[in-house]
């Protein structure tokens, strides 16, 4: 059995494969700040599967995201009873907040992908990879010249991340999808 598949397999079920020190791990990570730029992935296995490489120009940053409905911002004007309402629906999961908010954090850098790390009752943690496309390092790889394009400097706000394109329902293909594709909404503007 290979070190990632072992990896893996304790990541499967965290809190029973290693109970202290994940409690250590928590207590810790509630101390620090919301946005927490690391040396290396806590979860290799993950990171590597999702395009993390360990050279220059790739960084990884560990996000606090708080878990709970979101609310409406309060009301400035007009008396309207769809206005009172509280509870405010994003469509977004918070895997995509998390990535938001950490490529504001980082305007330099693009978001290439995030996976899950932590969560207890108030907060979720995610580790988010970032790259930075103008590092000389990054320009000479073959796979990352996409990066290059301006385009995708601002990504995460497009949906077109993972997280972003399970949000926007893009995950199928094929027999139940048909309205998926470009968006939902330019599907309800054919009508």
């Amino acid at each position: 059995m290979s070190l990632y598949k072992q990896v893996r397999d304790l990541w499967k079920k965290p809190k029973a494969n290693m109970p202290e020190l994940w409690r250590e791990r928590l207590i810790k990570w509630r101390k620090e700040n919301v946005t927490v730029k690391i040396e290396k992935p806590t979860r290799i296995d993950r990171a590597r599967s999702l395009g993390y490489k360990a050279k220059q120009g790739f960084i990884v940053v560990r996000q606090r995201v708080p878990r709970g409905g979101h609310t409406r911002p309060q009301i400035k004007k007009g008396r309207r009873p769809k206005r009172y309402g509280t509870r405010l629906d994003l469509n977004k999961n918070y895997k995509q907040i998390a990535e938001e908010r950490c490529q504001k954090k980082f305007l330099n850098l693009t978001v290439l992908n995030s996976y899950w790390v932590a969560e207890d009752g108030k907060s979720y943690w995610y580790e988010i990879i970032l790259v930075d496309p103008n590092h000389p390092v990054i320009k000479s790889d073959k796979n990352l010249t996409w990066l290059q394009d301006k385009k995708h400097g601002s990504r995460v706000f497009h949906g077109k991340t993972s997280a972003g394109r399970k949000s926007r329902g893009l995950r199928g293909k094929g027999h139940g999808y048909e309205k998926a594709r470009p968006s939902r909404r330019a599907n309800l503007r054919r009508q």
